[in-house]
């Protein structure tokens, strides 16, 4: 952001994901501080703002005229005020960066409407991402820290650490200062997050419905051995069953995208499911899913021996691939 960008104008940020949406607001920040070392910053709720109050946080003071205003929780700003916001929207002070936060939904869509409408206002929206989205997320995060990652390493490394932007964006920082200067590759991904318990569940399944049982087996054993819960990895074993089962019973011919929303998956995950399928039956996924549910059960209480229960179900979903 330059400075131009932001004094003397409104950023409206807008969208429900907090992240995205306090990062726009730090750089908001980030630059008016740059552009005048000594200038001041001052927030408020939107719920105690007036035309008093604003011109009070606008006004300069005897050691600064360049300032930086954060209005939170927009949505619950008083209908009595919305006519002075928009006023001073309109002929915003020319030292004054003032943000606005909306937190998303419905509320105070009306005064959004309006806002959008003013010359002087610059909206960026922080909505939340849908599943396809988090690999190329992570892919700009790289860039941000100046690296590049290639696609698999992007998308194991949401398989690892979750959807959680803020865990994606320290983890892509911390493999850019781990490899300053290298292509970031689904091996160093491996090197560094492959212990996650979520991860480890659900390559103990992808092996298992793989038909690679050796595998399969190996990566539980590595699992139970550092701690991975139990369920986690029945867990895993049902979502496998659930996608593949979604994806035999999609109806052909849908593009890749609607495919993706019908079984549930994000689209590159389409491509394990495509392989998988190949080699089960209707009859061998109801045997598979049959297995999922009592492993479930045996390690929830019904079983004294939860990892004799959990390698019965990897040798049992294994053998049951190719109709077996």
């Amino acid at each position: 952001m330059r400075a131009d960008e932001v004094l003397g104008r409104v950023v409206l940020v807008t969208g429900k994901e907090e992240f995205l949406g306090e990062r726009t607001v730090q750089e908001v920040k980030a630059t008016v501080r740059s552009h005048d070392p000594e200038s001041e910053l001052s927030e408020a709720d939107a719920g105690d703002l007036t035309l008093a109050t604003l011109g009070e946080l606008s006004a300069p003071s005897l050691f600064s005229s360049v300032r930086c205003i954060i209005v939170r929780a927009l949505e619950n700003l008083p209908e009595e005020s919305v006519a002075g916001l928009l006023d001073y929207a309109a002929a915003p002070a020319e030292d004054v960066s003032l943000v606005l936060v909306h937190g998303g939904g419905q509320k105070g869509s009306g005064t959004l409407t309006k806002l959008r409408k003013v010359k002087a206002v610059t909206e960026v929206k922080s909505e939340v991402l849908k599943a396809s989205d988090y690999p190329g997320f992570v892919a700009a995060e790289a860039r941000r820290f100046g690296a590049t990652i290639d696609n698999d390493a992007s998308r194991a490394l949401v398989d690892a650490v979750g959807q959680d932007l803020r865990s994606l964006s320290s983890a892509a920082h911390q493999l850019t200062n781990d490899f300053p200067g290298e292509r970031l590759t689904a091996d160093k991904v491996s090197r560094y997050f492959g212990g996650r318990a979520e991860a480890k569940s659900f390559a103990v399944a992808d092996h298992a419905f793989g038909g690679n049982r050796e595998k399969a087996l190996e990566e539980l054993r590595w699992a139970l051995d550092n701690g991975t819960a139990a369920v986690l990895v029945t867990s895993a074993f049902a979502g496998s069953a659930r996608g593949l089962a979604r994806y035999k019973g999609a109806p052909r011919g849908m593009r890749e995208a609607d495919l993706a929303r019908e079984v549930g998956v994000p689209p590159w995950k389409l491509r394990t499911l495509r392989d998988q399928s190949r080699s089960w039956s209707d009859q061998g996924l109801a045997g598979a899913i049959r297995a999922v549910a009592k492993a479930d059960a045996d390690v929830k209480g019904a079983s004294s021996d939860a990892a004799y229960a959990l390698e019965r179900l990897v040798l049992t979903v294994a053998g049951l691939r190719d109709g077996r």
